[in-house]
């Protein structure tokens, strides 16, 4: 099959989890064997980031990479930003959109690539993956004034305290409009599929997880971690929405268990600052994919104290991977995949982390035993290979009804005969 990816942001173009899983979901096809065209927007980067892109990324052979350039640089992208259209690009995404022989179209996040309205591009079957809440929150992580989860609305205020300009196109129908053209969303959890129902997206959704590859194993004998001391393990971006600062004071209290953070971003000075004098707390930066593994696999425990909603919890699936057991903040999809799963502990309060903490440092059967949860979950539904033979299943379902005309709801074919029993919401 021929798919198009078009995503915003995509390796080495890319801050976070949405060109990650743009480019495994790319590559992964690829090396299947189906051809996979990629389009993305590196004006919207370098305009955010202030700099070139980092770090290395291969494509496979079948995979080809566009870049979609924005003339005007951050005007144009405000153009987009502003009326939820690609714009001045727009001529160069209808050229590969609409003179594409595709039989797959599979939307991103594209909120600065061509916004709603690039839905209405190209005639192959639609899909849109719910990565970010950018649909439905100009903030794009529904955190609210930048302290709260946003329970209730106040979109014109929370833009203009965050310091961006209100987006013209969220106070019309245009959303409603264009993304009538998507055949099917993908929600990686079914917390993520209702935040979006309950905020005014219609449409078919289908609950498919995001993935993980397997890293590859290094031959060479590594040394331990953290010099063999037994150690809990943060990864993510160091921002004030992942909660990083509510887990310095736990371990300050706890100089005998060490807390290990992995990662960079705007409040990484904030964060150092806040553990100065704590030396059981260490922040060792970026790492590559092997090196994280090796992190991982050594750790007593993953912590992941994301304060915002999260839409899936990527770190989970890695940690699952190297059979180590999470700890995470019982809140949206981190709650929902360890009481789906198993694999981990959640908490509440400050209190129950601290139980968490110490019953996983100090019960071997226990950590153990949930690693092995978390495995066998990342073999049914995280791996590549499992995850792309769901995702082949949908698309495979959604081709037939589209080419048959019918819809999912009116197909006749009840929700245990699509999609192996996923949870789908018309």
């Amino acid at each position: 099959m021929r798919f198009c990816i078009v995503s915003t942001f995509y390796p080495p173009y890319n801050f976070g989890g949405d060109g990650i899983y743009a480019y495994r979901l790319a590559n992964g096809l690829a090396r299947l064997g189906h051809d996979v065209t990629v389009l993305h927007s590196p004006t919207a980067y370098e305009q955010l980031a202030r700099r070139g892109p980092t770090g290395d990324y291969d494509d496979h052979e079948n995979v080809h990479v566009h870049a979609i350039r924005t003339p005007l640089g951050k005007f144009g992208l405000l153009a987009v930003q502003q009326f939820g259209s690609p714009c001045f690009q727009g001529r160069e995404l209808r050229r590969y959109l609409d003179q594409g022989d595709y039989d797959v179209i599979h939307y991103n996040n594209v909120s600065l690539l061509g916004g709603p309205h690039v839905f209405r591009y190209g005639s192959a079957l639609k899909l849109c993956t719910l990565i970010e809440h950018w649909l439905v929150c100009p903030m794009h992580v529904l955190w609210k004034f930048d302290r709260e989860v946003c329970k209730k609305p106040s979109c014109l205020a929370c833009t203009l305290h965050g310091k961006r300009p209100p987006q013209l196109w969220r106070y019309t129908g245009l959303m409603k409009r264009a993304t009538r053209e998507i055949d099917a969303f993908i929600g990686p959890s079914l917390f993520t599929m209702g935040m979006h129902r309950e905020r005014g997206l219609q449409g078919t959704m289908i609950q498919l997880p995001l993935f993980h590859p397997q890293p590859k194993v290094v031959s060479e004998k590594e040394s331990l971690p953290n010099e063999g001391r037994p150690y809990f393990f943060f990864v993510g971006r160091l921002e004030k929405i992942k909660g990083v600062q509510n887990l310095i004071p736990v371990f300050r209290e706890s100089p005998d268990v060490d807390l290990i953070i992995a990662g960079d971003g705007n409040y990484g000075e904030t964060l150092r600052t806040q553990a100065q004098g704590a030396t059981n707390i260490k922040f060792i930066g970026r790492l590559g994919a092997n090196q994280l593994h090796t992190y991982y696999q050594y750790a007593n425990a993953t912590l992941v104290p994301s304060l915002c909603y999260e839409t899936f919890g990527i770190i989970v699936a890695e940690s699952f991977c190297a059979s180590t057991p999470v700890i995470v903040y019982a809140q949206s999809s981190l709650k929902e995949l360890v009481e789906t799963h198993g694999g981990g502990l959640t908490y509440e309060t400050e209190r129950d982390l601290k139980v968490a903490i110490h019953q996983l440092a100090t019960d071997e059967g226990l950590r153990n035993s949930l690693g092995k949860q978390g495995r066998l979950a990342y073999e049914k539904e995280f791996a590549e290979d499992s995850f792309l033979a769901h995702y082949l299943n949908v698309v495979n379902e959604l081709l037939e009804s589209k080419r048959a005309g019918q819809s999912l709801s009116t197909s006749g074919r009840s929700q245990s005969d699509l999609f192996a029993g996923r949870p789908v919401f018309y």
